[in-house]
């Protein structure tokens, strides 16, 4: 196509087999959009192209992805607020007609495979190395292993007793990212072989991080996920069906007192910082009181 598409938080250059997402940079853009930088999307890629009516005299271009085809996207599994969406772009409703031409030219380009899942990813995901900080712990990737190095102050005392830990890509079928925007969210490395029922809480598995306020945000954990994702499926191309789907580990495990009761001396010290409100806090004290 060779032309350019600009909407409120993000730019889109047409090419005769992508288009390239260029999100812009500002104070109001989704943090998640800022530390994409920038993505390009095969054409291959996409199942469908949306235009519909947004916000406040808005349009919406929405390029809807295969099943399987952005790891960004399988590891976020319908998590991300609709603000936050990579593939949306907003646009004023005066450039409606503009939109909707750009629209129609996407779905000319769609491969008449689009409606099936992607056997493979197309969209690649952020690059390695790369690292943030979870409530209990550093996580880091620099492409072939995962660690994991705890916190004194927010790891679990089952997760002491087993030390810092390291996974091989090899060793992994997967991740499970559950967004930090959402009370005990995490990331857990899914094990090959650890298929069994009722293991632990991510708080207590040394192959999970847990996420709290401030910690493990969106636009840091969640790249991580992706490029662990991508990563592990480059390693094991064309693993077997059941392998690759994700190993859902229950956490039924009752919570040691004593981890409950430094979780609620942490949301003490953030509700007396102003940090949380008084419903907030009396709201999460409860969950956590209700977990013994």
């Amino acid at each position: 196509m060779g032309d350019v598409l600009a909407g409120f938080h993000a730019v889109w250059e047409f090419d005769t087999d992508s288009v390239l997402i260029r999100f812009e940079r500002g104070i109001r853009r989704p943090k998640l959009f800022q530390a994409l930088g920038e993505r390009r999307i095969p054409y291959e890629a996409l199942r469908s192209v949306e235009l519909t009516a947004g916000r406040r005299g808005t349009v919406v271009l929405h390029a809807v992805p295969r099943h399987g085809a952005d790891p960004l996207m399988e590891a976020a599994d319908g998590q991300l607020k609709e603000d936050a969406d990579p593939y949306r772009l907003v646009l004023p409703a005066e450039r409606e007609t503009l939109a909707e031409y750009y629209a129609d030219e996407l779905r000319a380009a769609l491969r008449p495979e689009s409606k099936e899942p992607a056997e493979r990813h197309i969209v690649a995901a952020p690059e390695p190395p790369l690292h943030f900080k979870a409530y209990d712990g550093k996580a880091s990737f620099d492409g072939s292993a995962v660690a994991f190095r705890w916190f004194w102050t927010g790891a679990s005392s089952a997760k002491w007793k087993r030390g810092d830990q390291s996974f091989t890509v090899g060793e992994l079928t997967g991740v499970e990212w559950r967004s930090p925007e959402i009370f005990n969210g995490h990331l857990r490395l899914l094990e090959r072989g650890a298929r069994e029922k009722g293991a632990d809480a991510a708080d207590q598995d040394p192959a999970a991080v847990v996420f709290g306020l401030g910690y493990g945000p969106v636009h840091e954990s969640l790249p991580f996920a992706a490029a662990v994702l991508q990563a592990v499926r480059a390693a094991d191309p064309a693993p077997d069906t059941r392998e690759r789907e994700p190993v859902r580990r229950a956490g039924d495990a009752r919570r040691d007192p004593a981890d409950i009761a430094e979780r609620i001396r942490h949301l003490g010290a953030l509700h007396d910082s102003g940090l949380l409100t008084d419903d907030e806090f009396s709201a999460k004290k409860a969950e956590l009181l209700a977990e013994l």
